[in-house]
């Protein structure tokens, strides 16, 4: 087994190379890749143009996994995503022929421009890495990831996403436009062809599982667990919020937060991760009220508060591991 310090450095090569094709957003390229390594699905939301799907796209490319892409459109049925079972005349059964959910990274392009009939298609996917058409179940190839774009401005003709299928997605990330600096090199680098085109792979998938194993050994001291279930436990009974995160949103905390101490060179998880975290897990899990809607307030100002409200571990938590 790799150290720490040697799994960080993998992963480091995978950002470097992504960021290569995504120009100056180091901070959501670091967070789709810590879904990644945590087996987690990454809902992005942002308006058109800003890279999402080349952001899918280069991280399959960087960790040698095959990718399908899927448009989401009204008219799109569950069985386009799944796969149907055709009729062989010639042998006189059923054969099933497998659709694009079939693949290590998928892209659900504009997902909720889907019935919810169809978004429904992927709940089974996203949770148990599974799929089942006809009675029989297929499971998906390991690693298995879904990346889902939204556009959070154009509402007209979409289904939002039900809460059942939002707790699904491990992170929310947006990417943002990009700094005039940062825009003047993306000119730069695609004035001949598209960078995507040369990027190369940095890793194999069998070497993503191994990592993906290792990073469930970084250590979570229990002072650290109270402080994420306290900031879990402290959406529900808040009186901006409807709904608050499930116990599926502290374990997406807790596993990131192992992720990113790998991914910095740390065999122990500190407050700091938590805090970094804390909004792209946990943020698109909570309802805000009605009342609180109309006077603006976001789940991601309400978690800002949470956030200040509880208390932080004081004490060193290292633990002495990783080290």
């Amino acid at each position: 087994m790799q150290s720490i310090q040697d799994l960080a450095t993998a992963v480091q090569r995978v950002v470097e190379n992504v960021e290569r094709v995504i120009v100056g957003k180091a901070e959501p390229v670091a967070f789709s890749l810590i879904a990644v390594i945590c087996n987690g699905h990454v809902l992005i939301e942002d308006v058109p143009g800003v890279g999402k799907t080349v952001l899918t796209k280069a991280i399959a490319r960087s960790i040698g996994c095959s990718f399908k892409r899927i448009q989401f459109t009204p008219d799109l049925l569950p069985s386009d995503v799944t796969g149907v079972s055709i009729y062989n005349q010639k042998s006189g059964n059923f054969e099933f022929r497998s659709g694009p959910i079939m693949s290590q990274i998928v892209l659900a392009d504009e997902v909720n421009r889907a019935t919810p009939k169809t978004q429904s298609a992927l709940l089974e996917a996203m949770e148990e890495a599974q799929v089942t058409v006809d009675g029989i179940t297929y499971q998906l190839p390991s690693p298995f990831m879904v990346m889902a774009t939204q556009n959070p401005i154009e509402y007209e003709g979409t289904f939002p996403l039900p809460e059942a299928q939002l707790d699904r997605f491990m992170m929310n990330i947006r990417l943002g436009y990009p700094q005039p600096r940062d825009e003047m090199n993306i000119l730069d680098s695609h004035q001949h062809h598209h960078p995507l085109e040369d990027l190369a792979q940095i890793m194999t998938a069998e070497e993503l599982i191994t990592i993906q194993q290792q990073v469930r050994n970084v250590h979570v001291d229990p002072s650290i667990r109270e402080y994420i279930v306290g900031i879990a436990n402290a959406t529900r009974s808040h009186q901006n919020i409807y709904l608050g995160a499930s116990p599926r949103g502290s374990l997406a905390l807790f596993r990131a937060s192992q992720a990113l101490a790998a991914m910095r060179g740390r065999g122990y998880v500190i407050p700091d991760d938590i805090k970094l975290l804390a909004k792209p897990t946990l943020a698109h899990r909570i309802i805000v009220t009605p009342a609180a809607r109309v006077r603006s307030i976001t789940s991601t100002a309400i978690l800002d508060e949470i956030l200040q409200s509880v208390p932080v571990p004081n004490a060193w938590v290292g633990g002495g591991r990783g080290r």
